[in-house]
């Protein structure tokens, strides 16, 4: 079985937004462009193809990521030719609580198209996905959408992409008209107008550009060409000596910057009405990266840690990146990976090189939202779901079995909101534990534990929205109905000073005894510089460092894992108020041992109770989480909604203006926010708004910690 297009002409791309500027209209429209769909389904409506679940529908927001397969033939080419590209596409939620939604797709995306609503411009989870997208070296254009609405301003929006995400945003396109008298759009490559007429702008018009707009044009087409003539020197000297370059020469360089991540195209339209769609998708052939113009994927060789690189090839062996699991009432359990390289067929045997399981690849389907097309073989490039697969969760490599790798596993912000859990009945009780899992295992920033001293069952997560969701999808789709307390804040615990501690544990109850003896210094852990290399003898974890220093073979080698092991476990219950502990270093300077009865369960003891001596002395305090705040508002309200966020122990960081709305930018602690959104609703007439992320941990002041350690006892 060949594959039906070739890797040059396949584009896997996410678009990525913050909520409300227009992303699943995006996506309906091109699914509607792409011979898909037959008709848009719109998000007010509740009939969209990516937001297919009762929940999102119901309150029109994207919950979880949709993949969509489509095929595209450039508005330039042949009419009546066959669709030339294959568009692997992702549909990203945009609410904050939803973020881990964002970063695992553009894990194994390889470009992006990132939507801003043409009236607010760059928002709180633009900036979020805009980092994420950077930490992976995505390559991106940018939709200014919306531009039909009320206050709409590209020009303003454009500048709030230069000043709050990149300097390297260039205008391609600029509008012809805003807000009613929104009509098309003007593209600076050609210098020609496109409007979009008849059955949902369907029919594009290419026109000269209207008298009012040329010199506008004109001088921005100046700055495009001056951008990109500047990434290649000997463009640049002929073009400094009055010759401009070829339209396929100026398009070709654009592409190698843009995939470098040096130059971000910028266009616009209005999806809702169906202007500039299109064109978006015409960039993103033009601009936006194949597999073979990616980097050859990074992994570990499973037995000897060595760096091994894949390329895009379908010769090479079998690599794949499972990043999202999803519960498929008709089907079960879905397994959505991205091939890095090498080919799969249904029916043969697959490898988990991170848990060293093998199981029977039964089916794979490729997806259309909550539609299915069954596939027999997914080539390198491509994004496919495996039905079935047992050991595969989230982060998991799938590889052949003669050339195993481990690609870089995917990484999740920890949760900062938490609730208690209870079921209803004891049919719900021996339900819950399973539909809990299976909820978890979707979703890694949806995290559950229980409480030692009391038994109970404790819900973590992004935000309240998110566990409010996770409880109705406990009822609706695992038909378990359950009891839930209060939000509770993820509070942590950290050291600010430096302590030793020496333990030795020594038990003689007749017959061999335990014996273990060790030494340690606690101090907080310094960031990792950039560059440096870890040293042999440092292990290091996301929020904790242990340095073996034991010199002349004082403790055996076989004991130091119990010890690390024994700290470790000794951080998941805090000094102070039982919170699990973050940024700690632990040295391992010292010890001894017996010959016959040193033990790794007296070393892990040891460990333990140093640890906690230790911690005891070096400055503990509590970190409590802070939320980066938006607040939105007319302006009469403003002086009551800045005392309020004042009163809350915030830090107001800014104001600016959005249309005929203010905007109050604040760092404020999630324990004072909990139902503000009612609050902010009440002072401003129902006319504010207010939107939430997390942004850092901080330590708390004495008072509060003092009320917190209270309420723990």
């Amino acid at each position: 079985m060949q594959r039906d297009y070739s890797l040059d002409k396949v584009r896997n791309f996410g678009i990525i937004a913050h909520i409300d500027a227009g992303k699943t209209t995006v996506s309906e429209r091109i699914l509607f462009y792409t011979g898909m769909t037959h008709k848009i389904g719109e998000v007010h409506e509740g009939e969209t193809v990516t937001d297919w679940m009762e929940q999102e529908r119901e309150r029109g927001i994207t919950i979880t990521a949709a993949a969509i397969t489509c095929f595209w033939n450039p508005t330039y080419a042949p009419k009546g030719s066959k669709p030339e590209y294959r568009f692997n596409i992702i549909d990203t939620p945009g609410h904050i609580d939803f973020t881990a939604e964002v970063k695992r797709s553009l894990r194994v995306l390889d470009g992006a198209v990132v939507v801003f609503d043409g009236v607010a411009g760059v928002e709180p989870q633009s900036e979020t996905n805009w980092r994420y997208a950077d930490d992976g070296n995505v390559s991106r254009i940018c939709f200014i959408n919306k531009l039909d609405r009320t206050g709409a301003s590209f020009e303003r929006s454009f500048t709030s992409i230069l000043d709050r995400l990149t300097k390297n945003a260039v205008r391609l396109q600029i509008p012809i008209g805003l807000e009613e008298k929104f009509e098309g759009v003007i593209d600076l490559m050609r210098m020609k107008a496109f409007y979009f007429e008849g059955n949902m702008g369907m029919t594009i018009r290419e026109a000269e550009i209207p008298a009012e707009f040329l010199e506008e044009a004109k001088k921005y087409r100046h700055e495009l060409i001056e951008k990109i003539v500047e990434q290649d020197d000997t463009l640049m000297a002929s073009y400094l000596e009055g010759k401009e370059p070829s339209l396929e020469v100026l398009k070709s360089t654009l592409r190698k910057a843009t995939l470098a991540v040096k130059i971000i195209p910028v266009l616009t339209g209005s999806a809702l009405k169906n202007k500039g769609v299109q064109l978006v998708l015409d960039a993103v052939v033009d601009y936006l990266p194949s597999p073979l113009d990616m980097p050859p994927v990074r992994g570990l060789d499973p037995t000897t840690n060595e760096e091994i690189f894949r390329k895009a090839s379908d010769t090479e062996p079998f690599a794949a990146l499972a990043f999202k699991l999803q519960n498929d009432p008709f089907v079960g359990q879905l397994t959505f990976f991205r091939v890095y390289s090498g080919t799969i067929e249904a029916g043969t045997y697959i490898y988990n090189s991170t848990t060293g399981d093998k199981e029977r690849l039964g089916r794979i389907v490729r997806l259309q939202a909550d539609k299915r097309e069954e596939v027999k073989k997914v080539f390198a490039g491509e994004i496919a779901a495996a039905v079935g697969l047992r050991s595969a969760k989230t982060s998991h490599t799938l590889c052949d079995e003669n050339n195993p790798i481990i690609l870089d596993p995917i990484k999740f912000v920890d949760p900062v909101v938490s609730l208690r859990i209870e079921p209803k009945t004891k049919a719900d009780q021996e339900k819950m534990g399973m539909a809990l899992k299976k909820l978890s295992d979707e979703d890694p920033t949806f995290v559950i534990s229980s409480n030692i001293d009391t038994g109970e069952s404790i819900i973590s997560g992004m935000g309240e929205l998110h566990l409010e969701i996770m409880v109705e999808r406990l009822k609706r789709e695992f038909g378990v109905e359950v009891n839930v307390g209060k939000p509770q804040v993820a509070y942590r615990e950290t050291i600010l000073g430096t302590a030793e501690a020496e333990q030795k544990y020594i038990k003689q109850t007749g017959g061999k005894g335990q014996y273990g003896h060790v030494k340690i210094t606690l101090r907080p852990m310094e960031k990792l510089v950039e560059g440096k290399k870890i040293a042999k003898n440092v292990k290091r974890y996301e929020d904790f460092e242990f340095i073996d220093s034991i010199k002349g073979g004082v403790i055996p080698q076989e004991f130091i894992p119990a010890v690390e092991k024994g700290v470790h476990e000794a951080m998941d219950r805090g000094i102070v108020a039982g919170y699990k502990m973050v940024n700690v270093s632990c040295e391992l300077t010292y010890g001894s041992y017996h010959d016959v009865d040193s033990s790794e369960i007296a070393y892990k003891i040891a460990g333990s109770q140093a640890f906690q001596d230790a911690a005891k002395r070096a400055r503990p305090v509590i970190l409590e989480p802070i939320m980066k705040v938006e607040a939105i508002m007319p302006e009469q309200f403003m002086g009551d909604i800045t005392g309020s966020l004042s009163g809350k122990r915030g830090q107001i960081e800014g104001m600016d203006e959005r249309g005929m709305l203010r905007v109050i930018h604040a760092k404020v602690p999630l324990s004072e926010m909990f139902g503000y959104t009612t609050d902010i609703r009440s002072m401003t007439q129902g006319r504010g708004s207010v939107m939430m992320e997390f942004d850092h941990y901080e330590v708390v002041p004495p008072n509060v910690e003092k009320s917190i350690v209270e309420s723990r006892k």
